[in-house]
């Protein structure tokens, strides 16, 4: 048995990481048998077959490490039972339903010269993973004050057809001002204007930013489940799968 349930996809949101990695993302994929993943300077973001067997995770054991603790963002499967499940919380898929998406006059591109401040901004701020080669993966916009970076946008997964926004972050001297609701709308206008459907992940616990995305005219697509899990020390033939949580 698995938290959400057992997974059917017909979409390719239903496992948008395999589906960026075999798509606009294959120059990043790392392979092993059939798991892919990000390079570590990237994206934690890997990819599992849709229904992954015992070769799988033993893979994917080989790919990060024996005994390496491993992301198992959006993910509603099952674990074995020798993989140590070490972090667990509980997620939200939102996908564009009426956006007014715009570009904003204050928004400037951001490019690698801009990553120390990216990342600073994020060590303050904790929007979820970003770290020094995360800016390849898209378009980033932020707005300054000041010259100082004080909010950001941008993307990340690109399953075929669609763009996830990620990495929403402000300054908290500079909340309340509508900075990020901006970026959001700035970032899926250049997303709606290659053709791209936007969608974005956040935590269900993350009450305030749903309440804000859907404000903006995200609807909630589908749950799902974010995990990390620590790989066996060492591998052994017919694991047998446990409910996760």
């Amino acid at each position: 048995m698995s938290v959400i349930g057992p997974r059917s996809p017909a979409h390719v949101l239903d496992n948008p990481a395999l589906a960026s990695l075999t798509g606009p993302h294959a120059h990043f994929a790392e392979r092993r048998g059939r798991v892919l993943r990000y390079p570590v300077d990237v994206s934690p973001w890997l990819a599992l077959p849709d229904e992954p067997e015992a070769r799988d995770w033993a893979d994917l054991a080989a790919l990060a490490g024996a005994g390496a603790e491993v992301p198992l963002n959006d993910y509603c499967g099952d674990v074995p039972e020798d993989w140590e499940i070490t972090f667990h919380v509980g997620g939200v898929q939102l996908v564009d339903d009426g956006l007014a998406a715009a570009p904003d006059a204050e928004a400037v591109r951001l490019g690698p010269a801009d990553v120390p401040e990216m990342l600073d901004l994020v060590g303050r701020t904790q929007p979820g993973p970003f770290l020094p080669r995360t800016v390849e993966m898209g378009t980033y916009l932020g707005i300054r004050r000041e010259g100082a970076l004080v909010a950001m946008a941008g993307e990340r997964l690109r399953p075929p057809g669609w763009t996830e926004i990620s990495a929403v972050c402000t300054d908290p001297a500079a909340r309340g001002q509508g900075l990020a609701g901006r970026l959001i709308l700035a970032v899926a206008h250049g997303i709606r204007e290659r053709g791209d459907t936007p969608f974005l992940h956040t935590s269900a616990r993350n009450t305030n930013a749903i309440r804000l995305y859907e404000s903006l005219g995200f609807r909630l697509r589908r749950t799902t489940s974010f995990l990390a899990a620590k790989a066996p020390e060492r591998l052994t033939d017919g694991r047998a799968a446990v409910p996760v949580g």
